[in-house]
């Protein structure tokens, strides 16, 4: 949910866009496991939920803690896939132009898997979980998406010449099926390489495939490259559930309250989430909305080098709402 910066605010409540859609809200503040497990029950209730960055605050750390609250939603929904189209924006300058690179993460194993324990004083072991069957499905998933979107190439990220038998296991399920999709070009490259790559030249990149460390590492690179946490949305998706977020997880603690967030991410996260339920064109209205105030209207908030508020922000996407929904139709 995003929340006002000011009581002014109040007046910016109606539905501009006609969205079809009640929200029931869980707040997921404080450490009681009982609103996660109300949270995901919701979720599994309604199927879908757009969901605001949870904070973890590393000062409060407790040894062998359960999961925290992301990585309880992910595995208990099992949403498997984290999806980020990383493309760059009209008129947000970054470094690097015309980059669109799309980040598929393994969601449910891996090193999140929350399996640690101190085995003597001092000494620490943690577990990280490559299974086969889930290394499977995720590279089907890629190479499916892929498909289905006129994508060329996948390029699979590993640590497997110092992980041989985990990171191993990871790298061989992908060629497996990249046997599969013989009009698909498959790659693999080692993730210290693949960092340097990705800053140096993006454009080699089309899909790229992780497990879920790597992907969550090389992610908030590739949403640099594009303007930041502020206007990359995220999907993370599975059989049955999916919830949509922005794409980096920051949750801007230090900017709370200040009315300098930038909200595009998180809108644009909600027009992932209407295509997802069928309601596309209320999704292309708020889509086009952003993307015509960050391009053309050049409303930007500090972290892309401008002077304007989270509320001129969402002021000027609401008037692109208000100016264009007639040539949309909603059933």
């Amino acid at each position: 949910m995003l929340e006002c910066p000011d009581s002014k605010c109040k007046e910016l409540t109606p539905r501009h866009a006609d969205v079809p859609v009640e929200f029931e809200e869980f707040h997921l503040s404080g450490d009681s496991e009982e609103n996660v497990e109300n949270a995901i029950i919701a979720v599994q209730r309604n199927g879908v939920a757009l969901k605001g960055n949870i904070h973890t605050d590393l000062k409060e750390l407790i040894p062998q803690k359960d999961k925290t609250k992301n990585v309880s939603l992910r595995v208990n929904l099992d949403v498997f896939a984290n999806v980020l189209h990383c493309k760059s924006i009209p008129g947000v300058e970054t470094r690097h132009d015309n980059v669109d690179i799309v980040i598929i993460r393994e969601n449910t194993e891996g090193e999140y898997s929350s399996l640690e324990h101190e085995s003597a004083s001092g000494v620490v072991e943690s577990l990280k979980i490559i299974t086969r069957k889930r290394s499977e499905r995720i590279a089907k998933y890629a190479f499916e998406f892929a498909r289905e979107n006129g994508r060329k190439k996948v390029t699979a990220i590993h640590k497997a010449n110092i992980m041989k038998l985990g990171d191993g296991l990871f790298l061989n399920t992908c060629r497996e099926v990249a046997a599969s999709y013989p009009e698909i070009e498959f790659v693999d490259m080692i993730v210290d390489n693949c960092c340097m790559q990705i800053v140096s030249n993006p454009w080699q990149f089309d899909v790229m495939l992780f497990p879920n460390l790597y992907g969550n590492i090389v992610g908030n690179i590739a949403a640099g490259l594009v303007g930041g946490p502020g206007v990359v949305p995220g999907k993370n998706v599975g059989l049955d559930y999916a919830v949509f977020e922005t794409a980096t997880r920051n949750t801007g603690k230090n900017i709370a309250g200040k009315n300098q967030a930038n909200p595009s991410a998180m809108l644009l996260a909600s027009a992932l989430m209407l295509d997802h339920i069928g309601l596309n064109n209320h999704g292309q209205l708020i889509r086009e909305a952003v993307y015509k105030t960050l391009s053309e209207k050049k409303i930007h908030t500090p972290d892309l080098g401008g002077l304007h508020t989270t509320r001129d922000m969402v002021q000027s996407v609401i008037d692109e709402i208000e100016g264009s929904k007639h040539k949309f139709s909603f059933r």
